[in-house]
């Protein structure tokens, strides 16, 4: 066995109809992260507020590395305007939250949908607004705690959903 380096690999290069608002996200690890992350998993947008670390900052850069100029990024100050504006543009808006209507993320189905927001809400406060969203979709967790960092709940929900969407361009 050959361990491979970047030279080596080849990905699809693929996007999906992904875009994800970052909600009061304020540490620029996660901000920095969320573009690598998302920068990886194909995502076509993302959106920061208007507090949220400039992409200037230098943890931002240096976490993200290379990524900030290869997604599409934007910055918003109306959490409900921004919302019903991706819904008029026919996005389901998806909450990655623990609600009392939460879905468990094995059980959704993301190719019943054409278009999708992931709505990452602060490590704090959870989403600013959660009766905008579609649905709110939960990570099953099996040790003590009941949650993660935001950009690993991320992380898992872009595998999922574009694992699904694969899937069904194959068939």
């Amino acid at each position: 066995m050959k361990q491979l380096s970047h030279e080596n690999v080849e990905n699809t290069q693929q996007k999906f109809p992904i875009t994800i608002v970052c909600d009061a996200i304020r540490t620029p690890e996660n901000i920095g992260m969320c573009f690598r992350i998302s920068e990886s998993f194909g995502v076509e947008k993302i959106y920061f507020h208007e507090n949220s670390p400039s992409v200037e900052n230098r943890k931002v850069i240096n976490t993200a590395r290379n990524t900030i100029n290869q997604i599409a990024h934007d910055y918003y100050n109306d959490f409900n305007s921004l919302i019903n504006n991706l819904k008029d543009e026919g996005n389901t808006i998806i909450g990655i939250e623990i609600t009392d209507k939460s879905i468990n993320i094995q059980d959704f189905n993301f190719k019943n949908h054409e278009k999708i927001v992931l709505l990452l809400g602060s490590e704090r406060n959870g989403i600013e607004n959660v009766d905008l969203v579609d649905f709110t979709i939960s990570i099953p967790m099996y040790g003590r705690n009941s949650s993660m960092n935001v950009v690993h709940s991320l992380a898992i929900m872009l595998y999922e959903v574009t694992n699904q969407m694969s899937v069904s361009s194959k068939q």
